[in-house]
């Protein structure tokens, strides 16, 4: 949990191999999600979550990523008053490509 009360997870927090029960939201835009992903990953960029909220489990584990945690903190926010089961990964992408992990794309 972040200071701001937000559920938050460093990447370290995360397996190297995202498990199976895990679902990855990213809620970067188009071209951040063309230039690399993290393979498996849901795409809905944040502006359009609102309306696209309905295609998410709300009990399935999320963890919901950006491209350095600002918006991905925005969506696990929402997301978390709606109901659902998320966590922020603080530091998003860069943070994901820093430590080495894989990308897709």
């Amino acid at each position: 949990m972040s200071e701001s009360g937000i559920p938050s997870t460093d990447v370290n927090g995360v397996p190297e191999v995202i498990p199976a029960d895990l679902v990855v939201l990213d809620v970067r835009e188009p071209h951040e999600w063309a230039a690399g992903h993290i393979d498996g990953a849901i795409h809905i960029p944040l502006r359009e979550l609102p309306n696209r909220v309905g295609e998410l489990d709300p009990s399935a584990r999320t963890l919901v990523v950006c491209h350095i945690g600002g918006r991905s903190a925005q969506a696990t926010a929402w997301l978390h008053a709606q109901g659902h089961d998320v966590v922020n990964l603080e530091g998003g992408m860069d943070t994901w490509e820093q430590a080495g992990r894989p990308i897709a794309g």
